[in-house]
Protein backbone atom coordinates (compact mmCIF):
# COMPACT_ATOMS: atom_id res chain seq x y z
CA UNK A 1 0.00 0.00 0.00
CA UNK A 2 2.68 2.26 1.07
CA UNK A 3 4.86 1.24 -1.90
CA UNK A 4 1.80 1.94 -4.54
CA UNK A 5 1.13 5.53 -2.53
CA UNK A 6 4.82 6.38 -3.78
CA UNK A 7 4.76 5.24 -6.88
CA UNK A 8 1.89 7.80 -7.63
CA UNK A 9 3.56 10.77 -5.48
CA UNK A 10 6.64 9.77 -7.61
CA UNK A 11 4.39 9.60 -11.35
CA UNK A 12 2.21 12.77 -10.19
CA UNK A 13 6.16 14.64 -9.48
CA UNK A 14 7.31 13.68 -12.82
CA UNK A 15 3.81 14.95 -14.71
CA UNK A 16 4.06 18.25 -13.05
CA UNK A 17 7.93 18.19 -14.01
CA UNK A 18 6.84 18.01 -17.65
CA UNK A 19 3.88 20.14 -17.61
CA UNK A 20 6.51 22.47 -16.48
CA UNK A 21 9.27 22.21 -19.37
CA UNK A 22 6.73 21.86 -21.71
CA UNK A 23 5.01 25.24 -20.70
CA UNK A 24 9.18 26.89 -20.51
CA UNK A 25 9.44 25.05 -23.92
CA UNK A 26 5.95 27.01 -25.29
CA UNK A 27 7.04 30.44 -23.69
CA UNK A 28 10.76 30.64 -25.13
CA UNK A 29 9.15 29.88 -28.27
CA UNK A 30 6.18 32.25 -27.90
CA UNK A 31 5.39 34.07 -31.86
CA UNK A 32 5.47 37.62 -31.67
CA UNK A 33 3.36 39.21 -33.79
CA UNK A 34 4.27 42.51 -35.17
CA UNK A 35 1.97 44.78 -37.34
CA UNK A 36 3.69 47.28 -39.72
CA UNK A 37 3.16 48.68 -43.35
CA UNK A 38 4.77 47.94 -46.67
CA UNK A 39 7.37 49.95 -48.15
CA UNK A 40 10.50 51.10 -45.80
CA UNK A 41 8.85 49.96 -42.17
CA UNK A 42 8.82 46.06 -43.44
CA UNK A 43 12.16 46.43 -44.60
CA UNK A 44 13.70 47.65 -41.71
CA UNK A 45 11.62 44.77 -40.04
CA UNK A 46 13.35 42.35 -41.95
CA UNK A 47 16.61 43.20 -40.08
CA UNK A 48 15.04 43.41 -37.03
CA UNK A 49 13.94 40.00 -36.97
CA UNK A 50 17.19 38.51 -37.64
CA UNK A 51 18.60 40.71 -34.60
CA UNK A 52 15.70 39.32 -32.42
CA UNK A 53 16.23 35.99 -33.73
CA UNK A 54 19.98 35.75 -32.21
CA UNK A 55 18.31 37.06 -28.68
CA UNK A 56 15.69 34.58 -28.83
CA UNK A 57 13.04 35.86 -29.64
CA UNK A 58 10.49 34.73 -32.53
CA UNK A 59 9.10 37.77 -34.52
CA UNK A 60 6.53 37.04 -37.32
CA UNK A 61 5.88 40.64 -38.97
CA UNK A 62 2.38 40.90 -40.47
CA UNK A 63 2.00 43.56 -43.44
CA UNK A 64 -0.98 46.36 -43.39
CA UNK A 65 -1.86 48.28 -46.34
CA UNK A 66 -3.44 51.40 -44.07
CA UNK A 67 -3.20 53.33 -40.67
CA UNK A 68 -6.37 51.73 -39.51
CA UNK A 69 -5.90 48.28 -38.95
CA UNK A 70 -2.82 47.93 -37.05
CA UNK A 71 -4.03 49.67 -34.06
CA UNK A 72 -7.01 48.07 -33.96
CA UNK A 73 -5.64 44.32 -34.29
CA UNK A 74 -3.11 45.34 -31.35
CA UNK A 75 -5.95 46.32 -29.15
CA UNK A 76 -7.79 43.09 -29.99
CA UNK A 77 -5.46 40.94 -29.11
CA UNK A 78 -4.17 39.87 -32.46
CA UNK A 79 -1.28 41.63 -32.74
CA UNK A 80 1.44 41.93 -30.04
CA UNK A 81 2.90 45.27 -30.91
CA UNK A 82 2.99 47.47 -33.86
CA UNK A 83 5.58 49.65 -35.41
CA UNK A 84 4.52 52.25 -38.11
CA UNK A 85 3.19 55.94 -36.45
CA UNK A 86 4.08 58.61 -34.49
CA UNK A 87 3.19 60.08 -30.92
CA UNK A 88 0.36 62.37 -32.23
CA UNK A 89 -1.31 59.76 -34.45
CA UNK A 90 -1.39 57.40 -31.86
CA UNK A 91 -2.75 59.93 -29.19
CA UNK A 92 -5.47 60.48 -31.80
CA UNK A 93 -6.84 56.88 -31.63
CA UNK A 94 -6.30 56.32 -28.36
CA UNK A 95 -8.54 59.22 -27.82
CA UNK A 96 -10.71 58.56 -30.65
CA UNK A 97 -11.22 55.03 -30.14
CA UNK A 98 -10.09 54.21 -26.62
CA UNK A 99 -7.61 51.73 -27.13
CA UNK A 100 -5.59 50.97 -24.16
CA UNK A 101 -1.78 51.24 -25.84
CA UNK A 102 1.21 53.00 -25.72
CA UNK A 103 4.92 53.83 -27.19
CA UNK A 104 7.18 51.55 -26.56
CA UNK A 105 10.07 52.95 -27.97
CA UNK A 106 10.87 55.00 -30.76
CA UNK A 107 12.01 53.98 -33.95
CA UNK A 108 13.08 55.88 -36.88
CA UNK A 109 11.69 59.67 -38.42
CA UNK A 110 10.96 60.80 -41.88
CA UNK A 111 12.29 63.94 -41.13
CA UNK A 112 10.29 67.61 -42.34
CA UNK A 113 13.04 69.79 -43.76
CA UNK A 114 13.38 73.49 -44.41
CA UNK A 115 14.75 74.07 -47.87
CA UNK A 116 15.81 77.26 -49.49
CA UNK A 117 17.52 78.57 -52.95
CA UNK A 118 18.11 81.96 -51.55
CA UNK A 119 19.18 81.18 -48.06
CA UNK A 120 22.16 78.84 -46.45
CA UNK A 121 20.55 79.45 -42.68
CA UNK A 122 17.08 80.73 -41.57
CA UNK A 123 19.08 83.39 -39.41
CA UNK A 124 20.00 85.26 -42.61
CA UNK A 125 16.02 85.42 -43.01
CA UNK A 126 15.03 89.16 -44.10
CA UNK A 127 12.11 91.16 -42.58
CA UNK A 128 9.00 90.14 -44.83
CA UNK A 129 10.44 87.29 -45.92
CA UNK A 130 8.36 84.41 -47.37
CA UNK A 131 8.52 81.36 -45.98
CA UNK A 132 6.02 78.45 -47.31
CA UNK A 133 4.25 75.73 -45.32
CA UNK A 134 1.53 72.81 -45.89
CA UNK A 135 -1.97 73.44 -45.82
CA UNK A 136 -3.21 70.51 -44.23
CA UNK A 137 -3.38 70.27 -40.36
CA UNK A 138 -0.75 67.87 -39.68
CA UNK A 139 2.34 68.70 -41.71
CA UNK A 140 1.38 72.44 -41.37
CA UNK A 141 1.81 71.74 -37.50
CA UNK A 142 4.62 70.20 -38.24
CA UNK A 143 6.12 72.86 -40.11
CA UNK A 144 5.26 75.74 -37.19
CA UNK A 145 7.02 74.00 -34.66
CA UNK A 146 10.27 73.68 -36.63
CA UNK A 147 10.20 77.22 -37.60
CA UNK A 148 9.35 78.02 -33.38
CA UNK A 149 12.15 75.54 -32.69
CA UNK A 150 14.53 77.46 -35.23
CA UNK A 151 13.51 80.70 -33.69
CA UNK A 152 11.52 81.89 -36.66
CA UNK A 153 8.85 82.65 -34.74
CA UNK A 154 7.09 81.70 -31.02
CA UNK A 155 3.95 79.93 -30.86
CA UNK A 156 1.22 81.00 -28.66
CA UNK A 157 1.29 78.52 -25.09
CA UNK A 158 0.18 75.25 -25.58
CA UNK A 159 -0.40 75.75 -29.37
CA UNK A 160 0.59 72.45 -31.80
CA UNK A 161 0.63 70.22 -28.92
CA UNK A 162 -1.49 67.62 -27.18
CA UNK A 163 -3.26 66.57 -29.92
CA UNK A 164 -4.17 70.34 -31.21
CA UNK A 165 -2.74 71.60 -34.55
CA UNK A 166 -1.48 74.78 -34.75
CA UNK A 167 -2.00 77.59 -37.73
CA UNK A 168 -0.57 80.83 -38.70
CA UNK A 169 -3.09 82.61 -36.37
CA UNK A 170 -1.28 80.61 -33.26
CA UNK A 171 1.99 82.61 -34.11
CA UNK A 172 2.20 85.23 -30.79
CA UNK A 173 5.87 86.35 -31.46
CA UNK A 174 7.17 86.66 -35.25
CA UNK A 175 10.59 89.37 -35.15
CA UNK A 176 11.14 89.48 -38.35
CA UNK A 177 7.52 89.58 -40.13
CA UNK A 178 7.65 86.44 -41.47
CA UNK A 179 4.92 85.92 -44.20
CA UNK A 180 3.73 82.11 -44.09
CA UNK A 181 2.37 81.20 -46.88
CA UNK A 182 0.17 78.16 -47.10
CA UNK A 183 0.40 75.49 -50.36
CA UNK A 184 -0.39 72.19 -51.16
CA UNK A 185 2.29 70.03 -49.52
CA UNK A 186 2.97 67.96 -53.02
CA UNK A 187 3.14 71.79 -54.55
CA UNK A 188 6.05 73.14 -52.20
CA UNK A 189 8.96 71.65 -54.24
CA UNK A 190 8.11 74.16 -57.11
CA UNK A 191 7.75 76.89 -54.87
CA UNK A 192 11.17 76.98 -53.58
CA UNK A 193 12.12 80.06 -56.62
CA UNK A 194 8.98 82.16 -55.26
CA UNK A 195 9.70 81.94 -52.07
CA UNK A 196 12.83 82.60 -49.56
CA UNK A 197 12.27 79.18 -48.06
CA UNK A 198 9.86 76.44 -47.93
CA UNK A 199 8.84 73.53 -45.16
CA UNK A 200 9.16 69.89 -47.07
CA UNK A 201 7.97 66.29 -46.36
CA UNK A 202 10.53 64.17 -46.81
CA UNK A 203 8.89 62.69 -49.65
CA UNK A 204 8.26 65.17 -51.57
CA UNK A 205 11.58 66.32 -51.10
CA UNK A 206 13.03 63.10 -52.53
CA UNK A 207 10.92 63.40 -55.56
CA UNK A 208 12.60 66.88 -56.30
CA UNK A 209 15.67 65.73 -56.01
CA UNK A 210 16.76 66.76 -52.42
CA UNK A 211 17.99 64.83 -49.62
CA UNK A 212 16.95 66.05 -45.76
CA UNK A 213 19.97 65.54 -44.14
CA UNK A 214 22.01 67.04 -46.88
CA UNK A 215 19.93 69.80 -48.66
CA UNK A 216 17.93 71.39 -45.88
CA UNK A 217 18.62 74.29 -44.00
CA UNK A 218 16.28 73.21 -41.00
CA UNK A 219 15.35 69.44 -40.29
CA UNK A 220 13.55 67.99 -37.01
CA UNK A 221 14.70 66.77 -34.66
CA UNK A 222 15.26 62.46 -34.20
CA UNK A 223 13.14 63.12 -31.29
CA UNK A 224 10.36 65.00 -32.67
CA UNK A 225 7.17 64.08 -31.61
CA UNK A 226 6.57 62.81 -35.35
CA UNK A 227 9.43 60.35 -35.04
CA UNK A 228 8.00 56.75 -35.51
CA UNK A 229 7.32 54.09 -32.55
CA UNK A 230 6.81 50.43 -31.03
CA UNK A 231 3.22 50.74 -29.66
CA UNK A 232 2.07 47.29 -27.41
CA UNK A 233 -0.72 47.05 -25.30
CA UNK A 234 -0.51 49.13 -22.15
CA UNK A 235 -0.57 45.18 -19.86
CA UNK A 236 2.21 44.41 -22.10
CA UNK A 237 4.61 47.13 -21.58
CA UNK A 238 6.90 45.69 -18.18
CA UNK A 239 6.95 42.53 -20.05
CA UNK A 240 10.84 40.89 -21.24
CA UNK A 241 9.58 40.53 -24.42
CA UNK A 242 9.23 44.17 -25.32
CA UNK A 243 11.99 45.00 -24.10
CA UNK A 244 13.83 42.75 -26.43
CA UNK A 245 11.73 44.01 -29.35
CA UNK A 246 12.96 47.02 -28.51
CA UNK A 247 16.43 46.26 -28.36
CA UNK A 248 16.72 44.62 -31.61
CA UNK A 249 15.24 47.74 -33.56
CA UNK A 250 17.60 49.92 -31.43
CA UNK A 251 20.89 47.54 -32.40
CA UNK A 252 23.53 48.89 -34.56
CA UNK A 253 22.51 46.39 -37.10
CA UNK A 254 19.18 48.04 -37.55
CA UNK A 255 20.82 51.72 -37.48
CA UNK A 256 23.08 51.05 -40.00
CA UNK A 257 21.39 49.49 -42.72
CA UNK A 258 18.46 52.75 -41.95
CA UNK A 259 21.42 54.56 -43.04
CA UNK A 260 22.85 52.53 -45.63
CA UNK A 261 19.21 51.55 -47.20
CA UNK A 262 18.11 54.97 -46.89
CA UNK A 263 20.38 57.84 -47.58
CA UNK A 264 19.41 60.82 -44.93
CA UNK A 265 14.96 59.91 -46.15
CA UNK A 266 14.54 57.65 -42.76
CA UNK A 267 16.51 58.48 -39.62
CA UNK A 268 17.02 56.75 -36.38
CA UNK A 269 15.34 57.96 -33.63
CA UNK A 270 17.53 55.94 -30.93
Amino acid sequence: MQRRTLIKVFSAALASAALVTSFGAHAEDKVIKVGTISGPDAQIWSVVQKVAKREGLNVKVIEFNDYVQPNAALDAGDLDANSFQHQPYLDSQVKQRGYKIVNAGLTYISPLGIYSKKLKSLKDLSQGAKVAVPNDPSNENRALLLLQAQGVIKLKAGAGTNGSNATPLDVADNPKKVKLVELDAAQLPRSLSDVDAAAINTNYALAAGMQPTKDSIALEDVHSPYANLIAVRAKDKDQPWVKKLVAAYQSEDVRQFIKTEFKGSVVPSF
